[in-house]
């Protein structure tokens, strides 16, 4: 199974959504692209608009990975995925697994310290041990790896993990698939101008806050 960026993106948000907040899901194509797009919980940041999001999930239902469905009592369609745990999925997870397997498809590779943190709301661990254990498990099981770790980089007192859901990574944990080579951070388009200036513009207004109020402690002083 190799994804590309905007499906881990996509499948990743339905996993969340249906451990989070069960009460709405499946989630309506609106919800999706919200939950795609979303500032929190997410790394890197993206703008998917409707067209790419149609275009993700018709290629997810076309390989059986998630389905579409009326009814939920409205005329809505909504989707959900059929990734793992489900009677219509080979892939099989402990929900410890399936948590860590979300997170990285989120937020991209990360430590294990900071796996147990993000997935907090999905699961529980009792300590950073449990989780490197649930990483071991999960790069030795017989059917194959799912997840690799990548060499500890200058300054970092520990290793990070990537999943291999599209391909190798790189040291970096980029990803090296024909399928993730020369997308952007907007996952699927350029980056609205406007969308850039208006975070140039907060930044500036941050910073501008932060020098009064240096300012107003200087005075103090």
């Amino acid at each position: 199974m190799t994804l590309t960026f905007n499906e881990t993106r996509v499948i990743g948000s339905l996993i969340e959504k249906a451990i989070t907040t069960p009460e709405n899901y499946p989630l309506s194509l609106n919800a999706l692209i919200n939950a795609c797009n979303q500032k929190s919980n997410r790394d890197p940041v993206v703008v998917m608009d409707e067209s790419t999001v149609r275009q993700t999930l018709d290629a997810l239902i076309e390989r059986r990975l998630v389905s579409a469905r009326s009814g939920f009592g409205s005329r809505v369609t909504k989707y959900q995925h059929r990734f793992a745990n489900t009677e219509f999925s080979e892939l099989q997870l402990s929900e410890q697994e399936l948590a860590i397997l979300c997170e990285l498809f989120l937020r991209g590779p990360q430590t294990p310290g900071e796996l147990r943190s993000h997935t907090a709301r999905l699961c529980r661990f009792q300590g950073v041990a449990e989780v490197e254990a649930v990483l071991r498990g999960m790069m030795t099981r017989e059917e194959g790896p799912l997840v690799a770790r990548l060499p500890r980089e200058p300054g970092r007192r520990e290793s990070r993990y990537a999943h291999l859901f599209s391909g190798e990574v790189s040291p970096a944990g980029e990803d090296t698939s024909e399928t993730g080579r020369g997308r952007n951070i907007t996952g699927g388009r350029q980056a609205d101008p406007a969308l850039l200036e208006q975070r140039l513009e907060e930044i500036a207004q941050r910073i501008e806050r932060l020098a009064e109020r240096v300012e107003r402690l200087e005075k103090r002083q």
